[in-house]
């Protein structure tokens, strides 16, 4: 029972209420004729009506599987039947067709899924410009690249990004920080010739008075720091806001020169202001996707029209071309549009696929997209973790600064050399190449590379993909040894996507005592004889255990201290390994679907800025169609993010 209640313990709190169907119904639903008895069979013992493990009750499910509402919780019953762990072993075992013939069922109630009824698209809150995005966009815009957000507050992380829109909230001493920046930035832009002119454009006509040169220069500027163009109503407010000051300026003026020339130095200030006033705006500091006004119900009988007007509301819109833009550059540079997404905006074409396309060819190709490296890569593979780690200098004394550093690049390298040579996602897990200087090639035992210089290499026949970089291996393990589990944990979350639930109250830490129990394989084993950790275990422990030839610090080892080190495995199905390349390979050849799903889906939550909800598996069952189809270029699969629904749709609030 405890068995069972981890295995489906991350599923408590899902709706598990099923449809009922029609009991009445001379024809028995597929569901009735082979899923329902081996639940009954096998499952509801633990799992029934009354006081269920894990509040999960299938007993419920007689009928109809109702995956409309609840797809996760049926794909991590599939996950754990197709992987055998279900049911436990001290259980009464279905045979191994029973067990095949189920899972033919409830994978094809999930394919049954459909995605061509009514469209659910997603919103995205208003989001604030995080720490990085807002350093960006100052240097797009005013040409500032003194990075004022550095010591702002740190941004707080939802679904593993910093960019999610409902985690991104503005306390009051943020607030204080934008002020300040805002003249700060202001100030220096205005102090250098060159960036004062990408505000002080002086596009009015020549011979125009001050409020007409100083209205030219507001609209283009605000226009480009909102991201949209500006109605006259926002530039008079502005206008209204520095008049005083000129006004000022021009009654304190001396004789010697014109009236124009005599207000010129108030001028400068009037402008300076407004622009101050424009980068404190919530138009600049936070991403705006307006909504129309949904009509309101009906309060009292013979509201006919308002009844139409409110059936008739829609429920899903189109982004405007401008938001387009915005939510292109914010996903690719993690900055603001440039002039041309401006330019395409204001000539509406945005929308059109084949321009979203070249466009991403484009943005990939700049070398702005670096953040994407940083800032997606940074956090999906958590190489921004690697600065706060410390392995035991006693246990690891090669480690030092320097390696950390040529650690984190080789990574960032691979990650944005897949970018800009479009290649195939696959090659996470099974590249023979990377890059390393002469400090990582020493460490990974390879000749002939000299100097602090990265250059592209191939790997030694032991090292394939990420996995098996010092970053990642490093970031996986504890300060003074290995850590299969660790390991084992972060390719089911990161790489597949499936990641265990919690361990259960009360389970012992594995004793650090190698040598009075023996091998760390063999006080696995010993830890694993709890029944509470067996079948969790069973996945990560084959996974990590591929890697144990790798110690804490990423370099190849033969032995841990006196014990040989073995590297074999087997993961659920039969599938043996006898070492970390044949891991990898086995990945790729049983488990590509996962990895490219897991993939999709952190790439399109980074994009979107929000958590993916159960319709959003629509637009990822497209992304991976694409994906299959062009060879599973990087390419594609970014593409296939941006001329997805939740990328260019949003439901409106109130609509339904």
């Amino acid at each position: 029972a405890v068995i069972v209640c981890l295995l489906f313990g991350s599923l408590a709190g899902l709706n598990t209420s099923a449809g009922e169907g029609d009991p009445n119904s001379d024809s028995p639903t597929e569901f009735a004729q082979r899923i329902a008895p081996f639940l009954a069979n096998h499952c509801v013992d633990c799992h029934g009506s009354d006081d269920p493990e894990a509040d999960v009750s299938l007993s419920r499910f007689q009928h109809s599987a109702d995956v409309e509402q609840n797809f996760e919780f049926w794909e991590r019953v599939l996950r754990v039947i197709e992987h055998r762990e279900m049911p436990p072993s001290d259980a009464s075992q279905p045979s191994e067709q029973e067990l095949i013939e189920v899972g033919v069922a409830i994978r094809a109630e999930l394919d049954a899924f459909s995605c061509s009824g009514e469209m659910r698209p997603g919103r995205v809150t208003i989001r604030r410009l995080n720490r990085v995005e807002y350093n960006n966009t100052i240097r797009d815009l005013v040409g500032v690249d003194f990075r004022p957000a550095d010591d702002f507050p740190s941004d707080d992380v939802g679904h593993g990004f910093d960019n999610i829109a409902d985690v991104l909230s503005m306390s009051p001493i943020l607030l204080e920080k934008y002020l300040a920046a805002a003249e700060t930035v202001v100030d220096q832009a205005f102090e250098d010739p060159q960036t004062r002119q990408r505000i002080e454009l002086r596009s009015a006509e020549r011979g125009a008075d001050w409020r007409q040169r100083l209205q030219a220069d507001l609209t283009s500027f605000a226009t480009r720091a909102f991201r949209r163009p500006v109605s006259e109503s926002e530039i008079e407010r502005l206008l209204a806001l520095v008049m005083p000051e000129r006004t000022a300026g021009e009654r304190g003026g001396r004789g010697g020169g014109t009236r124009e020339d005599r207000g010129q130095p108030r001028g400068n200030e009037s402008l300076k202001t407004a622009c101050i006033a424009i980068l404190a705006s919530p138009h600049f500091l936070f991403r705006i996707e307006q909504d129309p006004e949904v009509p309101e119900k009906p309060t009292s009988e013979g509201a006919d029209a308002k009844v139409e007007s409110a059936e008739a509301a829609p429920q899903v819109r189109e982004l405007n071309d401008y938001e387009i833009a915005s939510r292109l550059s914010y996903f690719l540079w993690s900055s603001m549009p440039d002039e041309r997404l401006f330019m395409l905006a204001d000539e509406g074409r945005l929308r059109d696929p084949d321009v979203l396309r070249s466009e991403v060819d484009r943005m990939l190709g700049d070398a702005k997209s670096r953040a994407l490296v940083d800032n997606f890569a940074g956090q999906w593979l958590q190489l921004r973790d690697l600065t706060s780690l410390s392995p035991d200098p006693d246990r690891y004394p090669a480690f030092d600064e320097d390696l950390r550093l040529a650690m984190r690049e080789e990574t960032e390298r691979f990650f944005e050399a897949v970018i800009r040579e479009d290649r195939s996602i696959l090659e996470f897990l099974t590249a023979d190449f990377s890059f390393v200087n002469e400090r990582l090639a020493k460490h990974y035992g390879m000749q002939g590379v000299r100097g602090g210089e990265f250059q592209k290499v191939e790997l030694p026949q032991q090292r394939r993909g990420v996995l098996t970089h010092a970053s990642i291996l490093m970031l996986t393990s504890n300060p003074t040894r290995t850590s299969p589990v660790k390991r084992g944990q972060w390719i089911l979350d990161n790489v597949l996507g499936a990641p265990p639930p919690p361990p259960p109250e009360g389970v012992e830490e594995l004793s650090e005592d190698e040598e009075t129990l023996g091998s760390l394989r063999e006080r696995m084993e010993q830890h694993r004889a709890n029944p509470s950790c067996a079948v969790c275990h069973r996945q990560m422990d084959a996974l990590g255990f591929g890697l144990e030839n790798f110690d804490g610090i990423g370099a190849w080892r033969d032995r841990d201290g006196r014990f040989d080190i073995d590297p074999a495995g087997e993961l659920p199905g039969d599938q043996a390994f006898s070492g970390p390349a044949e891991l990898m390979e086995l990945l790729v050849q049983q488990r590509r679907d996962d990895f490219c799903r897991c993939l999709a889906e952190k790439l399109l939550t980074y994009a979107l800025g929000r958590g993916l909800g159960p319709y959003d598996r629509c637009a990822t069952q497209s992304i991976l169609n694409q994906l299959v189809e062009e060879d599973f270029r990087f390419s594609v699969l970014a593409k296939a993010v941006v001329t997805s629904d939740p990328f260019l749709y949003r439901e409106i609030v109130g609509a339904r």
